[in-house]
């Protein structure tokens, strides 16, 4: 296999969140099937900061004409990543998870399906294995104690109601699932992304370009479905929310299946049940809770706070408004990075992992 694939599974495992190699070479497999050898090459020349294509042109000695096309393609096909930033376009290597693996949603098929399902337990365990954790719940805030003040990063409404542009997905990991044989029980189309700028997703959309009133939709609606909100695992910042399943999340599946505990960070709140308020009728335990947290016991159905992530899709879910979300004790609270540099620099640090701009 081409010398050039080792090179940049090695640089991608480089970075904080890591991408790491199997007996089997797996992880290259994956890579040739996305990069053709010159786009791993020019892969391997990013950098994990945003350059516009002007400035990756002068650093590499190419032609601008060749470099933006070069560019501009690999963005379209999800190999690396472009936003916009005080009105330039920038481009940037991303990670494998988060990053290269979401983007390739338009070009999923049964070959790299079947790949990344090999990979899973390896990636997911290396990914779940340091702090800090990747993903961050966010809970529901339908039912949570109102004593209590949410704080900005737990309130995803907040964060969308400041977004001018937003763009409606299909969940990926539904869509790779079902190219196992494995059909949700949920819509597929209900990951969402959204920025501060209008016009943000034009120029290489993953999905549908739709109104805040529809993201707010979707968010409620995957509320009433009892699905867990998650979104990077950082105080300012968030730019998407993935509204995931128990039997198809690659996070939820690394937490409950592969022994990845920092896959995904709990909230800082625990569910709680009124035992005077409920009928034991046992939807909370066996449709709701996606971590097997409630359990029942001669007929009352009780909390495993050490099992609960937080999430709230218990409360929406029971018929007499029996669970609320109550905040942990102040001991037991989890405040996440400040942004997506801080998350970087201890992620790195806990990983070993040297930070390079190269």
């Amino acid at each position: 296999m081409n010398d050039v694939y080792k090179r940049l599974a090695a640089k991608l495992d480089g970075l904080p969140n890591g991408f790491p190699a199997t007996d089997k070479g797996v992880e290259l497999k994956i890579l040739q099937k996305i990069f053709t050898p010159d786009e791993a090459e020019m892969a391997l020349r990013m950098r994990p900061i945003p350059e516009t294509a002007e400035a990756v042109a002068e650093r590499v000695g190419k032609p601008l004409d060749e470099i933006r096309a070069m560019l501009d393609r690999m963005a379209k096909r999800g190999e690396i990543g472009s936003a916009k930033m005080k009105g330039a376009q920038v481009f940037m290597l991303v990670p494998f998870v988060v990053g290269i693996f979401e983007f390739q949603l338009n070009r999923l098929d049964k070959e790299l399906s079947d790949l990344l399902h090999e990979y899973a337990p390896t990636l997911l365990g290396t990914l779940g294995e340091f702090e800090p954790a990747v993903m961050r719940v966010v809970p529901l805030n339908i039912q949570i104690d109102a004593e209590h003040q949410v704080k900005p990063y737990e309130d995803l409404r907040q964060a969308m109601e400041k977004a001018k542009s937003f763009q409606l997905m299909e969940c990926i990991c539904r869509k790779e699932q079902a190219l196992q044989g494995h059909k949700c029980r949920t819509d597929t189309e209900v990951c969402l992304a959204f920025a501060n700028h209008e016009n943000a997703y034009d120029k290489y959309p993953l999905g549908r370009i739709i109104t805040k009133d529809k993201a707010l939709d979707v968010l409620a609606k995957a509320d009433k479905d009892g699905l867990v909100h998650s979104t990077y695992n950082v105080q300012k910042g968030q730019m998407f929310v993935c509204n995931c399943c128990s039997c198809c999340c690659g996070m939820i599946r690394g937490v409950n299946h592969f022994g990845a505990p920092h896959l995904m960070a709990k909230s800082n709140y625990v569910a709680n049940i009124d035992q005077d308020a409920c009928e034991a009728c046992g939807i909370c335990a066996e449709e709701r809770c996606p971590m097997t947290a409630i359990s029942e016991d001669d007929g009352v159905y009780v909390v495993q706070p050490d099992q609960c992530i937080g999430c709230g899709a218990c409360t929406t879910g029971c018929p007499t408004e029996a669970i609320t979300l109550v905040r942990k004790p102040e001991s037991e609270q989890d405040e996440p990075p400040k942004n997506i540099v801080d998350w970087y620099m201890k992620r790195a640090a806990n990983r070993g992992v040297s930070i390079s701009i190269d």
